[in-house]
């Protein structure tokens, strides 16, 4: 097993330079990521950056919050595939989830996945904010819309990935869908221990130091 080719080399900072997203595509290249994931503005420049090499270019969409339009989320997530994106990782309406609204959430994530085609959907759920109960609908409503991977948090709410979370989000899933861990995962031992729980990606900054430690 080669970790490099779970991680998702991840800056999302709203203070990135272009100086900072080139850095992360070009440790991306030298490491053998399996993908690099940028804000939107930046998708262009990281294809640019990343062409020929192998590593594929994720973006975030109605990102930190979830709580945009779901057409507006649609219209994001069309024109960064438009400009190079391979995957999208989307927010959850979270509030809609929380009040009930379940094919409100299903459509959001649904109209999202229409609107990129064969690209790759990791609906993220912010798992900090959610109940047990909150976790797996939100996990099931995503597989029903369609999306190919549930992803644990933005690192922007109040908690990241945990353990517990991810044993929870693989058993509501099983196979119909992957896991991506993400949330505060700075050590490869704790990387590992995602991946043996059954996490197919991990979200990090850290990845040059979780690969050569």
């Amino acid at each position: 097993m080669h970790l490099a080719d779970y991680i998702d080399h991840t800056l999302l900072k709203p203070d990135a330079t272009v100086a900072d997203i080139k850095k992360v595509c070009d440790e991306a290249i030298v490491h053998g990521f399996k993908a690099v994931c940028v804000n939107g503005c930046h998708v262009a420049l990281a294809k640019e950056r990343l062409s020929g090499h192998g590593v594929l270019l994720a973006t975030v969409i109605g990102f930190p919050l979830g709580a945009i339009s779901t057409k507006a989320k649609a219209m994001e997530a069309e024109d960064a595939v438009k400009n190079g994106a391979d995957e999208i990782d989307m927010v959850l309406n979270i509030g809609w989830l929380k009040s009930g609204m379940d094919d409100a959430v299903k459509e959001d994530i649904g109209l999202v996945k229409t609107a990129i085609g064969k690209a790759t959907l990791k609906v993220i759920l912010e798992t900090c904010f959610l109940t047990n109960e909150e976790k797996k609908r939100a996990c099931r409503l995503a597989v029903e819309a369609g999306a190919e991977f549930v992803k644990t948090s933005t690192g922007f709410g109040s908690g990241g990935a945990t353990f517990e979370d991810v044993q929870l989000m693989k058993a509501a899933v099983g196979e119909r869908a992957k896991i991506k861990a993400s949330g505060g995962i700075r050590d490869r031992q704790t990387a590992l221990k995602y991946i043996e729980l059954g996490a197919a990606r991990i979200g990090t900054s850290s990845g040059p130091y979780l690969v050569n430690p």
